[in-house]
Protein backbone atom coordinates (compact mmCIF):
# COMPACT_ATOMS: atom_id res chain seq x y z
CA UNK A 1 0.00 0.00 0.00
CA UNK A 2 1.08 3.53 -0.73
CA UNK A 3 -0.27 6.68 0.90
CA UNK A 4 -1.03 10.19 -0.32
CA UNK A 5 -1.85 12.24 2.79
CA UNK A 6 -3.13 15.78 2.42
CA UNK A 7 -4.13 18.55 4.79
CA UNK A 8 -7.69 18.98 3.55
CA UNK A 9 -10.53 17.16 1.83
CA UNK A 10 -10.23 19.50 -1.15
CA UNK A 11 -6.56 18.66 -1.60
CA UNK A 12 -7.27 14.95 -1.26
CA UNK A 13 -10.01 15.16 -3.89
CA UNK A 14 -7.76 16.97 -6.36
CA UNK A 15 -4.90 14.53 -5.86
CA UNK A 16 -7.20 11.58 -6.45
CA UNK A 17 -8.74 13.25 -9.52
CA UNK A 18 -5.28 13.93 -10.91
CA UNK A 19 -4.39 10.26 -10.47
CA UNK A 20 -7.57 9.16 -12.29
CA UNK A 21 -7.06 11.73 -15.04
CA UNK A 22 -3.54 10.50 -15.71
CA UNK A 23 -4.83 6.94 -15.91
CA UNK A 24 -7.50 7.99 -18.43
CA UNK A 25 -4.94 9.84 -20.53
CA UNK A 26 -2.61 6.84 -20.50
CA UNK A 27 -5.41 4.45 -21.54
CA UNK A 28 -8.32 6.32 -23.13
CA UNK A 29 -10.47 3.16 -23.20
CA UNK A 30 -9.83 2.45 -19.53
CA UNK A 31 -12.38 0.48 -17.50
CA UNK A 32 -13.12 2.24 -14.20
CA UNK A 33 -14.82 0.93 -11.07
CA UNK A 34 -16.67 3.80 -9.43
CA UNK A 35 -17.98 4.53 -5.91
CA UNK A 36 -20.85 6.62 -4.61
CA UNK A 37 -21.28 8.38 -1.27
CA UNK A 38 -20.12 11.76 -0.06
CA UNK A 39 -16.36 11.07 -0.11
CA UNK A 40 -15.82 10.95 -3.90
CA UNK A 41 -17.95 14.01 -4.70
CA UNK A 42 -14.95 16.34 -4.59
CA UNK A 43 -13.00 14.04 -6.90
CA UNK A 44 -15.90 13.93 -9.36
CA UNK A 45 -16.16 17.74 -9.32
CA UNK A 46 -12.47 18.04 -10.13
CA UNK A 47 -12.74 15.48 -12.94
CA UNK A 48 -15.62 17.51 -14.37
CA UNK A 49 -13.48 20.64 -14.21
CA UNK A 50 -10.62 18.83 -15.95
CA UNK A 51 -13.04 17.71 -18.66
CA UNK A 52 -14.57 21.15 -19.22
CA UNK A 53 -11.45 23.29 -18.84
CA UNK A 54 -8.62 21.00 -19.92
CA UNK A 55 -10.35 18.63 -22.31
CA UNK A 56 -10.11 15.41 -20.31
CA UNK A 57 -11.85 12.94 -22.61
CA UNK A 58 -14.18 10.23 -21.28
CA UNK A 59 -15.61 9.22 -24.66
CA UNK A 60 -13.92 5.81 -24.68
CA UNK A 61 -14.13 5.13 -20.94
CA UNK A 62 -16.24 2.25 -19.60
CA UNK A 63 -17.51 2.30 -16.02
CA UNK A 64 -18.85 -0.23 -13.54
CA UNK A 65 -20.30 1.07 -10.31
CA UNK A 66 -19.66 -0.86 -7.13
CA UNK A 67 -23.15 -1.28 -5.81
CA UNK A 68 -26.82 -0.38 -5.83
CA UNK A 69 -29.62 -0.49 -3.29
CA UNK A 70 -31.98 -3.42 -3.76
CA UNK A 71 -35.49 -2.29 -4.62
CA UNK A 72 -34.69 1.23 -5.85
CA UNK A 73 -35.26 1.99 -9.52
CA UNK A 74 -32.61 3.89 -11.47
CA UNK A 75 -34.73 7.05 -11.45
CA UNK A 76 -35.28 7.02 -7.68
CA UNK A 77 -33.52 10.09 -6.28
CA UNK A 78 -31.67 7.99 -3.70
CA UNK A 79 -30.53 5.26 -6.08
CA UNK A 80 -26.85 5.19 -6.82
CA UNK A 81 -27.53 5.30 -10.55
CA UNK A 82 -29.38 8.59 -10.06
CA UNK A 83 -26.54 9.87 -7.86
CA UNK A 84 -23.94 9.10 -10.51
CA UNK A 85 -25.95 10.67 -13.33
CA UNK A 86 -26.54 13.82 -11.30
CA UNK A 87 -23.06 14.06 -9.79
CA UNK A 88 -20.84 13.00 -12.65
CA UNK A 89 -22.06 11.30 -15.80
CA UNK A 90 -24.24 14.08 -17.20
CA UNK A 91 -21.37 16.57 -16.84
CA UNK A 92 -18.79 14.70 -18.95
CA UNK A 93 -18.76 13.07 -22.38
CA UNK A 94 -19.03 9.45 -21.29
CA UNK A 95 -21.26 7.40 -23.58
CA UNK A 96 -24.43 6.05 -21.93
CA UNK A 97 -23.83 2.61 -23.42
CA UNK A 98 -20.48 2.45 -21.61
CA UNK A 99 -22.06 2.96 -18.17
CA UNK A 100 -22.73 -0.24 -16.24
CA UNK A 101 -24.78 -0.70 -13.07
CA UNK A 102 -26.22 -3.46 -10.98
CA UNK A 103 -30.01 -3.26 -11.37
CA UNK A 104 -31.59 -2.88 -7.95
CA UNK A 105 -35.06 -3.82 -9.20
CA UNK A 106 -34.00 -7.05 -10.91
CA UNK A 107 -36.59 -9.78 -10.29
CA UNK A 108 -33.79 -12.32 -9.85
CA UNK A 109 -31.01 -10.47 -8.00
CA UNK A 110 -28.69 -13.48 -7.95
CA UNK A 111 -28.93 -13.78 -11.73
CA UNK A 112 -28.36 -10.03 -11.99
CA UNK A 113 -25.16 -10.36 -9.98
CA UNK A 114 -23.97 -13.13 -12.29
CA UNK A 115 -24.80 -10.98 -15.33
CA UNK A 116 -22.68 -8.17 -13.87
CA UNK A 117 -19.68 -10.43 -13.32
CA UNK A 118 -19.95 -11.63 -16.90
CA UNK A 119 -20.17 -8.04 -18.18
CA UNK A 120 -16.97 -7.13 -16.32
CA UNK A 121 -15.22 -10.20 -17.70
CA UNK A 122 -16.42 -9.43 -21.23
CA UNK A 123 -14.59 -6.08 -21.28
CA UNK A 124 -11.41 -7.63 -19.91
CA UNK A 125 -11.77 -6.65 -16.26
CA UNK A 126 -11.47 -3.39 -14.36
CA UNK A 127 -8.29 -1.39 -14.90
CA UNK A 128 -8.71 1.04 -12.02
CA UNK A 129 -11.05 0.56 -9.08
CA UNK A 130 -11.90 3.64 -7.02
CA UNK A 131 -13.17 2.99 -3.50
CA UNK A 132 -14.55 4.81 -0.52
CA UNK A 133 -14.74 3.16 2.87
CA UNK A 134 -17.43 2.97 5.53
CA UNK A 135 -16.99 3.73 9.21
CA UNK A 136 -17.05 -0.04 9.78
CA UNK A 137 -14.42 -0.48 7.01
CA UNK A 138 -16.85 -1.82 4.42
CA UNK A 139 -15.73 -1.47 0.81
CA UNK A 140 -18.48 -1.48 -1.77
CA UNK A 141 -21.23 -2.91 0.40
CA UNK A 142 -19.05 -5.73 1.69
CA UNK A 143 -19.92 -5.53 5.37
CA UNK A 144 -17.85 -7.05 8.21
CA UNK A 145 -18.56 -10.78 8.41
CA UNK A 146 -16.93 -14.11 9.21
CA UNK A 147 -16.97 -14.89 5.50
CA UNK A 148 -17.38 -12.72 2.41
CA UNK A 149 -18.41 -13.84 -1.09
CA UNK A 150 -15.85 -13.36 -3.82
CA UNK A 151 -18.22 -12.28 -6.59
CA UNK A 152 -21.15 -9.86 -6.80
CA UNK A 153 -24.00 -10.78 -4.47
CA UNK A 154 -26.99 -9.57 -2.45
CA UNK A 155 -25.97 -8.26 0.97
CA UNK A 156 -27.88 -7.47 4.15
CA UNK A 157 -26.71 -4.00 5.19
CA UNK A 158 -25.17 -3.57 8.62
CA UNK A 159 -26.93 -1.33 11.16
CA UNK A 160 -23.96 1.09 11.09
CA UNK A 161 -24.33 1.44 7.33
CA UNK A 162 -28.08 1.98 7.52
CA UNK A 163 -27.53 4.61 10.21
CA UNK A 164 -24.81 6.36 8.22
CA UNK A 165 -26.95 6.42 5.06
CA UNK A 166 -30.13 7.53 6.81
CA UNK A 167 -29.07 11.18 6.42
CA UNK A 168 -29.94 10.88 2.73
CA UNK A 169 -33.51 9.72 3.38
CA UNK A 170 -36.48 11.41 5.01
CA UNK A 171 -36.69 8.62 7.59
CA UNK A 172 -34.30 5.93 8.70
CA UNK A 173 -37.08 3.43 7.96
CA UNK A 174 -36.83 4.39 4.28
CA UNK A 175 -33.22 3.22 3.95
CA UNK A 176 -33.10 -0.07 2.02
CA UNK A 177 -31.95 -3.01 4.13
CA UNK A 178 -30.30 -4.83 1.23
CA UNK A 179 -28.04 -3.99 -1.67
CA UNK A 180 -26.37 -5.60 -4.65
CA UNK A 181 -22.60 -5.21 -4.52
CA UNK A 182 -19.41 -6.32 -6.16
CA UNK A 183 -17.71 -8.91 -3.97
CA UNK A 184 -14.21 -8.60 -2.57
CA UNK A 185 -12.93 -10.87 -5.34
CA UNK A 186 -14.50 -8.59 -7.94
CA UNK A 187 -12.66 -5.67 -6.35
CA UNK A 188 -9.33 -7.43 -5.88
CA UNK A 189 -9.27 -8.60 -9.51
CA UNK A 190 -8.94 -4.96 -10.56
CA UNK A 191 -5.49 -4.16 -11.92
CA UNK A 192 -5.08 -1.07 -9.74
CA UNK A 193 -7.03 0.24 -6.77
CA UNK A 194 -7.27 3.61 -5.06
CA UNK A 195 -9.18 4.33 -1.87
CA UNK A 196 -10.37 7.73 -0.65
CA UNK A 197 -11.12 8.59 2.97
CA UNK A 198 -11.51 11.82 4.87
CA UNK A 199 -12.49 12.96 8.34
CA UNK A 200 -11.90 11.65 11.83
CA UNK A 201 -14.89 9.29 11.58
CA UNK A 202 -12.83 7.16 9.16
CA UNK A 203 -9.62 6.99 11.19
CA UNK A 204 -10.42 3.64 12.83
CA UNK A 205 -11.49 2.12 9.50
CA UNK A 206 -8.23 3.25 7.92
CA UNK A 207 -6.24 1.89 10.85
CA UNK A 208 -8.01 -1.47 10.53
CA UNK A 209 -7.38 -1.43 6.78
CA UNK A 210 -3.64 -0.80 7.07
CA UNK A 211 -2.40 -2.25 10.38
CA UNK A 212 -1.30 -5.59 8.95
CA UNK A 213 -4.10 -7.84 10.22
CA UNK A 214 -6.13 -9.18 7.29
CA UNK A 215 -9.65 -10.25 8.23
CA UNK A 216 -13.10 -10.29 6.69
CA UNK A 217 -14.28 -8.61 9.91
CA UNK A 218 -12.47 -5.53 8.52
CA UNK A 219 -13.22 -5.74 4.80
CA UNK A 220 -10.85 -2.90 3.93
CA UNK A 221 -7.93 -4.94 5.26
CA UNK A 222 -8.34 -7.36 2.35
CA UNK A 223 -6.84 -4.66 0.15
CA UNK A 224 -3.49 -5.64 1.65
CA UNK A 225 -3.70 -8.73 -0.57
CA UNK A 226 -3.50 -6.57 -3.70
CA UNK A 227 -0.19 -5.55 -5.25
CA UNK A 228 -1.12 -2.01 -6.33
CA UNK A 229 -3.21 0.05 -3.90
CA UNK A 230 -2.94 3.79 -3.19
CA UNK A 231 -4.80 5.42 -0.29
CA UNK A 232 -5.71 9.09 -0.64
CA UNK A 233 -6.35 10.43 2.87
CA UNK A 234 -6.76 13.76 4.56
CA UNK A 235 -4.79 14.20 7.78
CA UNK A 236 -7.80 13.48 10.00
CA UNK A 237 -8.45 10.09 8.40
CA UNK A 238 -4.71 9.31 8.44
CA UNK A 239 -4.05 10.16 12.09
CA UNK A 240 -3.56 6.49 13.08
CA UNK A 241 -1.62 5.43 10.01
CA UNK A 242 1.90 4.21 10.85
CA UNK A 243 4.53 6.35 9.22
Amino acid sequence: MRFVITNTYDEMSKEAARFVAEAVKAKPDIVLGLPTGSTPIGMYKELIRLHKEEGLDFSQVTTFNLDEYRGLSSDHDQSYRYFMEDTFFKHVNIKPENINFLVGTAKDPEAECQRYEEAIEKVGGIDLMILGIGVNAHIGFNEPAKELPANSYVVQLAEETIEANSRFFERKEDVPKEALTMGVGSILRSRRIILLANGSSKKDAIYGTTNGIVTTEVPGSLLQLHQDVVLFLDKEAAVKVSK
